[in-house]
């Protein structure tokens, strides 16, 4: 995510503000600059009270444009529920800025064909699974509580989960059927994360029985990846926009990775990197080399706070390869 500052005190505020902190202008997300602004005079979202969307809207009373796509979601009579759709909204919102900021296609349900996003909250023991189906993609609002969620994570055995990754998956998802299926070669595809055409159901139940062989590391960047190639799609998906928003991000505040110092030759001094505000603009393995540099180095300052790694993942060659294949359809998707 790049840096923005208040239009009239020239401070920095986040991209989620509603107001600056330095001189107390109302201030507003405008997604067609990709700028904070001020909100005065401006048509703003109907769900800024609400939730505390701060995007611009395109006509008075109207939702913005990451709101509009949620096509369902809780009364608004159920704080609890309410409270979970601000987080979940939160983390959709930084989705799809990000999706604008690389030109991806990004397609309004209508008619049934489209991207929607269906904010569900569980009530009288129901259950709602949060996934993908054609274009929509269900979020259980649990997902929002940070105690759910982490119980999931450690029952799951996963080192990582957040409500954005949630939506960087599924709109993986939404990509493989927009960029993949019926638009490019699949013989390259299946070369690399297998026949889609296995049945989901039976892959499903063997990854939730047998598991995954013991190797699984070297060739899928999550244990949940192995489960089906649509899974190791939208996973490799997922960990491609974690990687070019926390490079954009580098970029826009001027980090910069050269060291290690204090230790002997040749490791001294070997590891270089800075950001990328446009990884569209480089190589995968360029863009690789980046992010290797920053997550040694990064890594340790968690450590160094007593926390886990903050990307506790390894990226060998062949799921390189895989993050490629999605690098070259992100370059070649033109909103």
């Amino acid at each position: 995510m790049r840096v923005f500052a208040c239009p009239q005190s020239v401070t920095w505020v986040e991209f989620e503000d509603k107001g600056c902190l330095q001189c107390g202008a109302e201030l507003a997300y405008d997604p067609e600059t990709d700028e904070i602004v001020l909100a005065e005079g401006r048509s703003l979202c109907v769900y800024r009270v609400g939730i505390g969307c701060n995007w611009v809207s395109p006509g008075y009373g109207s939702p913005c444009r990451s709101c509009a796509l949620t096509t369902a979601r809780p009364e608004g009579d159920d704080p609890l529920a309410m409270s979970q759709l601000t987080v979940a909204e939160f983390a959709k919102r930084r989705l799809i800025r990000q999706l604008l900021h690389l030109t991806l296609p990004i397609d309004p349900r209508r008619g049934g064909t489209g991207l929607a996003f269906e904010m569900l909250a569980p009530r009288n023991g129901e259950q709602v699974l949060t996934g993908h189906a054609d274009g929509v993609i269900t979020i259980n609002l649990s997902e929002s509580n940070d105690p759910h969620r982490e119980g999931l994570r450690i029952q799951l055995g996963e080192p990582y989960r957040t409500m954005l990754g949630h939506v960087r998956h599924e709109i993986g998802h939404y990509y493989w059927q927009v960029l993949v299926d019926g638009k490019a070669p699949l013989d390259s595809f299946r070369r690399l994360f297998g026949d889609e055409r296995q049945d989901y159901g039976k892959a499903l139940d063997a990854h939730y029985g047998d598991g995954a062989d013991e190797d699984w590391a070297l060739t899928h960047i999550s244990h949940y990846a192995t489960t089906h190639p649509w899974e190791d799609f939208a996973e490799s998906f997922a960990h491609y926009l974690h990687i070019a928003d926390a490079l954009e991000t580098a970029a826009a505040v001027g980090i910069h990775v050269a060291g290690p110092h204090g230790v002997p030759e040749p490791l001294a001094g070997s590891i270089h990197a800075s950001g990328a505000t446009d990884v569209a603009e480089l190589s995968m393995s360029e863009v690789l080399g980046r992010w290797h540099g920053f997550t040694l180095a990064l890594n340790s300052v968690n450590r160094s706070m007593g926390k886990d790694d903050l990307y506790p993942f390894v990226i060998t060659a062949e799921i390189a390869r895989k993050l490629d294949y999605v690098h070259e359809l992100v370059r070649d998707a033109v909103a």
